[in-house]
């Protein structure tokens, strides 16, 4: 039963993630890690992410940059195909390791700073770099978030604007992501009919993710997505370093 519960609070937490809350979906594997296997996890909620990434394209399909989408659409799907490829080869702890010191230095450089940070631009070359590391990170971890936001947070597009452009890079990185897991076998054995539950509880999520996102003023909102960032880091950073020290 308690497995149950958390799986359903993974749930929710995605749909937070996709309604604007653009850290959160990546905590969902780690915490599920903690009772099954990762890969197992992170079948079992692909669905669930590929339902709420929709809804979330259509919540936000007034806002978003069309410049960071054009760049990193194609690098999250390359990092997607290279993904494929070698994750029967990757340990899983180098990722966790490499993401969450991706987030981790992203946050920290932040918040150490003592002059405010400047504002960047849609650079084709470090949208290419992040974008392919985030279609990698996503595929086997579902923890793509740090390095989107790593690109993504020093431009200082307004937070609708963000979250808009997160959910649809997502949203079609994800999908893509459902014929390369077909693939490689990850979906087998699982139970479609919890899956379904699942999907409708990340939908519920979803719309109170979109609420939330409305309502916070932006500097809070940057807040709570580095705040989520940090801690999600820190997560992946332990989890990785468990299973690198056994």
């Amino acid at each position: 039963m308690l497995e149950i519960i958390l799986l359903y609070v993974a749930a929710l937490v995605v749909g937070f993630s996709k309604g604007g809350l653009a850290s959160a979906a990546a905590i969902a594997v780690p915490m599920l890690s903690l009772f099954m296997n990762p890969v197992t996890a992170a079948a079992t909620l692909l669905p669930v992410f590929v339902a709420t990434d929709w809804i979330g394209v259509w919540l936000y399909r007034k806002h978003y940059s069309r410049r960071n989408l054009t760049i990193l659409v194609p690098a999250i799907l390359l990092g997607v195909a290279i993904a494929t490829v070698i994750t029967p080869y990757t340990p899983e702890w180098a990722l966790l390791l490499f993401t969450g010191a991706i987030g981790l230095w992203y946050v920290g450089r932040n918040w150490l700073r003592r002059a405010p940070a400047p504002q960047t631009q849609a650079d084709v070359g470090a949208g290419v770099f992040w974008g392919t590391i985030t279609g990698i990170a996503s595929f086997i971890t579902h923890s793509g978030a740090p390095p989107a936001q790593a690109y993504l947070l020093p431009q200082k597009l307004p937070k609708l604007e963000f979250a808009g452009t997160i959910a649809i890079a997502f949203a079609i990185g994800n999908l893509v992501k459902l014929p390369a897991y077909w693939s490689i076998g990850q979906f087998d054995g699982l139970r479609w009919g919890l899956i379904a539950g699942l999907c409708v509880a990340g939908i519920i999520g979803t719309f109170g993710g979109r609420w939330l996102t409305a309502r916070l003023p932006d500097a809070l909102y940057k807040r709570v997505i580095e705040v989520l960032l940090f801690v999600l880091s820190l997560v992946l950073l332990v989890k990785g370093g468990s299973a690198l020290w056994g």
